[in-house]
């Protein structure tokens, strides 16, 4: 991370982009596909499309938060994972899916329980956590697969 931009990843196309920290709360479009770019540290919602462009595409790791709208654990990290992503910015890209909404992603990642924390660098899994945790184990896990 620079002091005038910080890298963030399209959530459309997975393109690595450098934002630049002056342009936050204006829109800033992705050079390669011309969507509008995430403000660093905001967690994506892709669709699946723009998840696989993401996993395969980003320059940087991205931890991908498997989760359900009726898990209680998945609600806990939520915050946990908010502050992780603003805290990273630059240095990680962060999702969250939707299981219900993408069974079959889910399925092809082996997710059997939520939440599921997979770390994914260009293609490859680097890391799985399954479960709540407190942040500071968290935050350690995270690092250490990123």
């Amino acid at each position: 991370m620079t002091e005038d931009k910080v890298k963030v990843s399209c959530g459309n196309c997975g393109t690595t982009n450098n934002f630049p920290i002056a342009a936050r709360g204006k829109t800033v479009r992705c050079g390669r596909c011309k969507s509008p770019l995430p403000e660093p540290g905001q967690i994506l919602e892709p669709g699946e499309e723009g998840i696989m462009a993401l996993f395969h595409n980003s320059t940087l790791p991205v931890l991908a938060d498997f989760f359900s709208q009726t898990c209680g654990p998945c609600h806990m990290m939520h915050p946990i994972l908010e502050r992780l992503a603003v805290r990273r910015a630059g240095e990680i890209a962060v999702i969250r899916i939707d299981v219900e909404l993408h069974p079959e992603l889910a399925r092809e990642f082996g997710v059997k329980g939520v939440p599921t924390f997979v770390i994914v660098h260009k293609g490859a899994e680097r890391g799985r956590s399954v479960g709540a945790t407190d942040e500071s184990s968290f935050a350690l896990w995270a690092a250490s697969r990123s």
